[in-house]
């Protein structure tokens, strides 16, 4: 369940969708700052390779992670149609390249149900938990882990 839940007094939430390696993630309403289109980024040398480099944001330098790489679905090709969703998480402004944005979901918090536990730490830290929608599971993205996949990534 995301952290913000236990702070906040209502029970209803809203998160934007999208599709990453072909997979369906969220990210609560309130960390998200703007949805760009896809723009080349300039390369950073020795970052991880799910960390693209860097995009100028009205004077704001920001890296731009590969959400499915990072997560283990392979590299997103980057293109046109792709979107970068930029994100604030602990202070830092950061951008994650992903296939398309699909809509505003919003659910009651008994409906946030818990990561399943597959004895998978790097699971358990990335999705902070998951959300029924018809005949699919939408998790929901921990940016803290993003974060840190890009230590030493100017932010």
């Amino acid at each position: 369940m995301p952290e913000t839940a236990e702070v906040r007094a209502d029970s209803q939430f809203e998160f934007i969708t999208f599709s990453a390696g072909g997979q369906s993630f969220c990210l609560e309403i309130t960390q998200i700052r703007e949805i760009r289109r896809w723009t080349p980024v300039t390369a950073l040398p020795h970052t991880p390779r799910d960390v693209l480099g860097v995009m100028n944001l009205r004077g704001a330098v920001i890296p731009i992670f590969d959400l499915a790489a990072r997560f283990g679905l392979g590299a997103t090709p980057a293109n046109e149609r792709n979107v970068v969703i930029v994100a604030a998480v602990g202070g830092t402004t950061i951008g994650l390249l992903v296939e398309s944005v699909s809509e505003i979901l919003s659910v009651e918090k008994t409906a946030i149900q818990e990561t399943p536990d597959i004895k998978s730490e790097s699971t358990r830290h990335s999705i902070l938990g998951m959300i029924s929608v018809d005949e699919t599971m939408v998790r929901v993205v921990n940016l803290d882990s993003v974060l840190e996949a890009g230590k030493g990534v100017a932010p």
